[in-house]
């Protein structure tokens, strides 16, 4: 192993923080006409931001008003359906809505795959007095647009910005170039993307600057492009800009995610050249890219140098762990790892108990994790359904089909509904299990349970393309329901 991965360490430096001046807010009277709003509201006066860039930026005193513009945001979200337009909500409460909790609207609606909305917003803002064309607004719905694969809505806001008088700057092009690295083609998103970047070179108020480097760096490493990663490298250090941390852990968690160890360790050892102080995002990548090649003794030896360094272990660093040496059927190691963690002061997660559970069923240790999840539900807290998944799973994988139906005949009895990811993983072991009977009554709970499968959850479930026949067979027996489909995605 290379002497640097001994060796790591962290030194926690220190930042100058330049605190923005605030411009005294404006006092607004507010009437008691929403009796809805909470007491915030209605106690607390409005704090109107009237800056020219309306784009968030962080400040240490607002942390009370962001709360409160998330709280007007959630009563917003409540009051949309579909009898109840949206634009006559946001009329309703249109003496409290701002550029802020515009923002935080496109998040919400956007995280909920409701784009179209979004520009619902979009253009209502535009009808506002208080409304001022900014960068800010089209770079924030571009990221929005291109995260939901909406590249042509990306492109179109980004000419309907230049025809509204606003000049394209560095982030409004950042925004462009993610878009187009969502969509499903990657060799043309990533020649878009250059011809991007070699155009905002040209232009003065575009320059390409870390965010645009981290983007490109990482997207090229996931395309296992080496090449093409060497020579943004290259550019950056002749460029006036450093790479950061962010830089080298964005590539070097794309290179180990693609098995590509070397290129990883290449990365590591320019990192440490630049001297660059690794992070625990650092640590934690490393760590879980040699335990997924079962690169053990290059895990722990990652692992004792955290523990040697100013960084201290996270939650995802003993997940990660327990996860790797389950897979390789390390019981041992793994439950070695958990009491670590708890020795170490660590209150385990859900996803502790998910890796656990699922290292028992790989090592045939089915009581084992049987009684884990059991202590879960006895213990009162609230069970997810990933949790669940991962107890049937392990009946699946060691041959117990009949247990993963009782279990969750149970489940559901108890309140812990299944998801579609439930069903899909249980139709899979059912079918390769020649389970007739059992595949039967899992259509039957699904059609119960509101969830018509179409072509897409079958071939999913089957995990090959070439079942499209058993597929569509078994979609015929289950479009007999009327009731409304819905997305089948995990």
């Amino acid at each position: 192993m290379p002497s640097y991965l001994s060796t790591l360490s962290l030194q926690l430096s220190s930042v100058n923080a330049f605190s923005p001046k605030v411009r005294e807010p404006n006092i607004y009277k507010l009437k008691s006409t929403h009796p809805c709003l909470p007491k915030t509201y209605l106690t607390k006066p409005l704090t109107r931001i009237t800056c020219v860039s309306t784009r968030p930026k962080r400040k240490s005193g607002l942390k009370n008003q962001k709360s409160e513009s998330q709280e007007l945001v959630n009563i917003l979200l409540r009051n949309f359906n579909d009898q109840k337009p949206l634009v006559s909500t946001l009329n309703k409460y249109v003496k409290l809505i701002r550029t802020e909790h515009c923002f935080v609207l496109f998040e919400e609606l956007g995280r909920k795959d409701r784009w179209l909305q979004c520009l619902e917003v979009f253009r209502w803002m535009q009808k506002q007095r208080w409304y001022i064309a900014d960068n800010g607004v089209y770079s924030k719905l571009i990221s929005v647009m291109g995260k939901k694969g909406q590249t042509r809505m990306a492109m179109w806001l980004f000419s309907e910005m230049r025809n509204s008088g606003c000049r394209p700057d560095t982030s409004v092009y950042n925004a462009l170039i993610t878009a187009h690295l969502h969509s499903k083609d990657k060799t043309k998103a990533l020649a878009k993307a250059l011809g991007y970047f070699e155009k905002m070179k040209g232009i003065e108020r575009c320059k390409p600057n870390n965010v645009t480097y981290n983007i490109l760096l990482r997207a090229f490493a996931q395309a296992r492009n080496v090449d093409q990663v060497n020579a943004l490298f290259k550019d950056l250090e002749e460029s006036i800009i450093s790479p950061d941390t962010y830089t080298y852990n964005g590539v070097m968690d794309a290179y180990g995610k693609n098995g590509m160890m070397r290129e990883m360790e290449d990365v590591l050892a320019r990192m440490k050249s630049n001297q660059t102080k690794p992070d625990i995002i650092t640590f934690n990548l490393l760590i879980d890219s040699y335990g997924r090649r079962q690169a053990f003794e290059k895990m722990e030896q990652v692992f004792k140098s955290l523990l040697r360094s100013k960084e201290k272990p996270s939650l995802p660093t003993f997940n990660s762990m327990i996860t790797n040496y389950g897979k390789a059927r390390l019981r041992e190691k793994a439950e070695l790892t958990f009491k670590k963690m708890n020795d170490m002061g660590y209150t385990p997660s859900y996803v502790t108990y998910e890796s656990l559970i699922t290292t028992y069923g790989y090592c045939d240790c089915v009581s084992r994790a049987r009684d884990m999840f059991d202590s879960m539900m006895e213990s009162g807290k609230e069970i997810q359904v990933s949790t669940l998944n991962a107890m049937l799973d392990v009946y699946c994988m060691n041959g117990l089909p009949a247990e993963a139906d009782l279990l969750l005949e149970t489940a559901s009895n108890n309140g812990l509904l299944p998801d579609a990811s439930t069903y899909k993983l249980l139709y899979k072991a059912y079918t390769k299990a020649n389970m007739k009977e059992l595949t039967e009554k899992l259509l039957k709970c699904m059609d119960k349970d509101g969830i018509v499968p179409n072509k897409k959850f079958f071939l999913e479930a089957l995990g090959v393309f070439g079942s499209s026949k058993r597929a569509t067979e078994s979609n015929s027996r289950a479009t007999g329901s009327t009731v409304k489909q819905i997305n089948t995605k995990k």
